[in-house]
């Protein structure tokens, strides 16, 4: 008499949990489709927009942030350097050459969920922007990421060997909503040296 029930119940107890495990692990697996790599540099340019698709979507609402629209800007991430090793705090890098059109665009360092890194000591440069940086006479610059302090352009890292993502968000900018975006040139990620090495 109690057979019945109880294989029901623990066929759909096993069913509601594996489709539960199963959308967890998609949804950290991946952001959602439609990315475009330049290089290092990966970009969901539909994210933010109606034609998301379900896994964006549910990337936006588990994360609960307040995305770009498709006019306004693009975020590009990078968790490895041109040579697709991962970038480490214990590190340093240079990245170096120019960006699409944009009328603003910022670069900061955050961990492996996104969240921005907190700088060791008060009043380091934890961010930099296109209006702050220091350029060529050819418009290309060269930004060096390290814990230890550098002359020119400098992004401060915490000292350690975690591992951490570059974000450059260009705003405004009109490759944001163009198809184009995949002929565009992103700035190249080179590992200078590491302190463990």
């Amino acid at each position: 008499m109690f057979r019945t029930p109880l294989v029901i119940a623990t066929a759909l107890a096993v069913a509601f949990g594996l489709g539960i495990l199963s959308s967890i692990y998609a949804l950290r697996a991946t952001v959602g489709f439609g990315a475009i790599a330049l290089g290092p540099w990966t970009a969901f340019p539909t994210a933010q927009t109606i034609d998301a698709d379900p896994y964006a979507k549910a990337h936006r609402a588990r994360d609960g942030k307040l995305l770009l629209g498709g006019a306004e800007g693009l975020t590009f991430t990078a968790a490895t350097d041109s040579e697709n090793r991962s970038l480490v705090e214990n590190c340093r890098y240079e990245i170096k050459g120019i960006t699409p059109p944009a009328r603003l665009w910022t670069l900061h360092a955050a961990d492996r969920n996104g969240n921005p890194l907190p700088g060791t000591l008060p009043g380091l440069p934890t961010g930099i922007n296109a209006w702050s940086v220091l350029r060529s006479a050819d418009s290309s610059f060269s930004i060096r990421i390290a814990a230890a302090a550098t002359p020119g352009n400098w992004l401060a890292v915490p000292e350690g060997k975690a591992p951490f993502l570059l974000v450059m968000t260009l705003l405004d900018t009109p490759t944001a909503g163009s198809s184009g975006v995949i002929d565009l040139a992103m700035p190249g990620i080179t590992r200078l040296d590491c302190a463990d090495a």
